[in-house]
């Protein structure tokens, strides 16, 4: 426990920093002349993407940051974890009746609040103002939709985590921090910038200064085209695939949604990151986010989802031995 209370102690100083500390910050300039958002970042973080109902406002007052990162569920959850690993370091019936395949020692969702514009967040959100996400009643509709088409008939089915393909918020976009494996890399030239996500190791292409595709062409992820904005990377992605409409990573999207990110560099070791959803399929406005990307002389490693991964041959399995009992295919993963 006490490397627990210096976790925090420090967790809080750190919240209590500045996002803007170095006023009139000049970016270092990339090959291409402009400013270099090249590295490896992280945005693990106890703050999430929709402002949890134990919070009324936005931002959290400096007196009240460590009381509250001391209370959150999450630090408390892998406190308790902490204490637990003592003993055998395996599963516990805790664990297991809260739903988690394994304990806290693998997880690493962060221990502070995110700090955006010198202020603690407890959202990322920030438009509409009480931090949710705007769904609309036919959006709402659709997302249930999509998720009841979800089957154990065949891979495609499946959701885009068991696939290896997605999971999360990480791969975006918008990219929202998650359990763990909140790493990003960027490498830029004058043609293309590629953010690399830890999780799952998945690379965007963002190509600079071109059209976009035709709207026949829908990539799994959209079709990010970027351009610069002064000292800001600018990415409008459109052109989601239809499998986007029935999973949220981390928004539902249609094929006619627009998601606009803005990447400014605001001092040596923190990236200024903000967004907006824009599809009035699924959302009764636009609504906006922003998230501080930090640099702390971390390195990005292998993601290895499939090797050793039982999870999809066993729920195929589990549906061919429905199929032959004559069973429904939707409670394949109760045998």
């Amino acid at each position: 426990m006490q490397v627990m209370r210096v976790g925090l102690a420090a967790a809080a100083m750190f919240a209590a920093m500045p996002a803007f500390a170095q006023t009139g910050y000049v970016p270092p300039k990339a090959g291409d002349g402009h400013p270099d958002l090249q590295g490896v970042w992280s945005t693990d973080s106890i703050t999430t993407l929709e402002r949890s109902d134990r919070y009324k406002t936005l931002v959290i007052p400096p007196d009240q940051v460590e009381a509250l990162t001391r209370a959150h569920p999450q630090v408390v959850r892998q406190a308790t974890d902490d204490n637990q690993k003592t003993s055998d370091g395996l599963l516990n019936g805790k664990d297991l009746a809260q739903g988690r395949g394994y304990n806290a020692f693998w997880i690493d969702p962060g221990t502070r609040f995110g700090v955006v514009k010198g202020e603690t967040r407890t959202s990322w959100i920030v438009d509409p103002p009480n931090g949710k996400i705007p769904w609309s009643e036919q959006g709402r509709k659709l997302a249930k939709e999509g998720r009841e088409k979800l089957g154990y008939s065949d891979p495609e089915a499946r959701p885009l985590a068991d696939r290896c393909l997605a999971t999360g918020g990480r791969t975006g976009p918008p990219m929202i921090n998650g359990l763990y494996n909140n790493h990003y890399q960027i490498v830029q030239t004058k043609d293309a910038v590629m953010i690399m996500s830890e999780m799952i190791t998945w690379a965007r292409i963002v190509r600079m200064d071109q059209p976009h595709n035709p709207n026949a062409i829908h990539p799994l992820f959209g079709d990010a085209v970027g351009h610069w904005d002064g000292g800001a990377l600018v990415v409008e992605t459109t052109g989601f695939a239809p499998v986007r409409a029935m999973q949220a990573v981390p928004a539902n999207l249609s094929e006619s949604a627009k998601v606009t990110e803005r990447f400014t560099r605001v001092s040596a070791t923190e990236l200024l990151y903000e967004f907006t959803v824009d599809d009035p399929v699924f959302y009764t406005q636009p609504w906006k986010g922003e998230t501080t990307w930090r640099s702390e002389g971390e390195a990005v490693y292998e993601y290895a989802c499939h090797e050793g991964n039982y999870a999809m041959e066993g729920i195929l399995k589990g549906a061919r031995v429905r199929e032959a009992k004559g069973l429904p295919l939707e409670q394949a993963n109760e045998e």
